[in-house]
C-alpha cells in the first residue's frame, strides 16, 4: 500500500516554521557574535545595553569614563601651571613648608634656581626627614630629599599615561611643551576619576582653593565656588535661582558641555575654561573687564 505524499499546505507550514526558527537563531547569533567596528559603536552597544537594563548606571558611566579615557590626552585633564605649588631649589624650609601645609598636596615639583625646569618632586612625607627626635628642625639639603620627576608632552594619551603610572608607580608627571617649557601637572587621580568620577577624602573640602588671583583682574576659580562667594570676593551680582555654584551658572551660560579653552561672557566677566572632567565644569580662567 503507496503511502500519501504530505500535502503542499503542511509543506509550506512546515517551512515556514523552519524559516522563522532559523531567522531567530541568526539573529541571538548576531546579538552574541556582533563585533563593533568602531568606538563610536561600543559607545552605542553599551548604552542600548544600559536602556534594555543589562547594565546598571554606574556601570554605564564608568564604561563612557574608559572609552573617553582612550580618546583624550593629557591637556584635556591637567591641572594647569598657575593652579601649581611650586617649590624654590634656593628656598629655605622655613619659607617652603607653611606653603606646603596650606595646600594640602602631598607631591610639589621643585623648580632649579638657574632655570625654570623642574629638577624633582618634593614628597610632603619626607620632610619629615628634616625633624630630629625632638620634633625641631634640622638643616638639610633640599636636593636629597627630592625624587625623580617624570615629564611628558601635553599630546599624551590618557590610557598610554595609566599603563605608564601602572607600571613606574609613579602617581604623578610634569607636563611640558614642545619646547620643555612646564605647562602642568597631571596625577594617576586625575586620570582615575575620567573613569570613576570625582574621588573625594576626608579633607578635600578643606583643600579646596576657590578663589586664586593671578593678576589685578585674572582669577582661576573653581566651578564649586559658591555663588555669593564669587559676589563678594570679585564685587559682581550675579544671581541664578536654579544654581549654587559658579560652575552651574556658566554651564548653564554655554547649554552644552563646554570644551576646553571655550569662552563665554557674563555680565562683565569672561570665563574661560580651563579643566573638565567626569561632564562638567572643574575650573575656570575669570577675567573682570574694566
Amino acid at each position: 500500500m503507496n503511502e500519501e505524499p504530505p500535502s503542499t499546505e503542511a509543506e509550506s507550514q512546515k517551512t515556514s516554521i523552519q524559516e522563522k526558527l532559523e531567522k531567530k537563531l541568526k539573529e541571538i547569533y548576531q546579538r552574541f557574535s556582533y563585533k563593533p567596528k568602531n568606538k563610536s559603536e561600543i559607545a552605542e552597544t553599551i548604552r542600548d545595553s544600559s536602556d534594555s537594563g543589562v547594565l546598571e548606571k554606574a556601570t554605564l558611566s564608568m564604561m563612557e569614563g574608559a572609552l573617553k579615557v582612550s580618546t583624550s590626552r593629557v591637556r584635556d585633564i591637567m591641572v594647569h601651571r598657575p593652579q601649581i605649588t611650586f617649590v624654590d631649589s634656593d628656598e629655605s624650609a622655613e619659607e617652603y613648608i607653611p606653603r606646603i601645609i596650606k595646600s594640602g598636596h602631598s607631591r610639589f615639583p621643585v623648580l632649579s634656581k638657574e632655570s625654570d625646569e623642574v629638577i624633582g618632586i618634593l614628597m610632603a612625607k619626607d620632610l619629615l626627614g628634616l625633624l630630629d627626635q625632638a620634633g625641631e628642625q634640622k638643616n638639610s639639603d633640599l636636593n636629597s630629599l627630592l625624587r625623580p620627576v617624570v615629564l611628558i608632552p601635553e599630546s599624551k594619551k590618557l590610557d598610554t599615561l595609566l599603563e605608564e603610572f601602572k607600571s613606574s608607580r609613579n602617581h604623578m608627571a610634569v607636563v611640558v611643551d614642545e619646547y620643555g617649557g612646564v605647562t602642568g601637572l597631571v596625577t594617576i587621580e586625575d586620570v582615575l576619576e575620567e573613569i570613576v568620577g570625582e574621588i573625594e577624602d576626608e579633607y578635600d573640602e578643606e583643600q579646596i582653593e576657590f578663589i586664586k588671583p593671578i593678576s589685578e583682574n585674572e582669577f582661576l576659580v573653581s566651578a564649586l565656588t559658591p555663588i555669593e562667594q564669587f559676589n563678594e570676593e570679585l564685587g559682581s551680582d550675579l544671581q541664578h535661582n536654579n544654581f549654587d555654584t559658579i560652575g552651574g551658572v556658566v554651564m548653564h551660560n554655554f547649554s552644552r558641555l563646554p570644551k576646553l579653552n571655550d569662552s563665554t561672557t557674563i555680565s562683565n566677566f569672561k570665563f574661560v575654561v580651563t579643566s573638565t572632567g567626569n561632564k562638567r565644569i572643574k575650573r575656570l580662567k575669570v577675567i573682570k573687564k574694566i
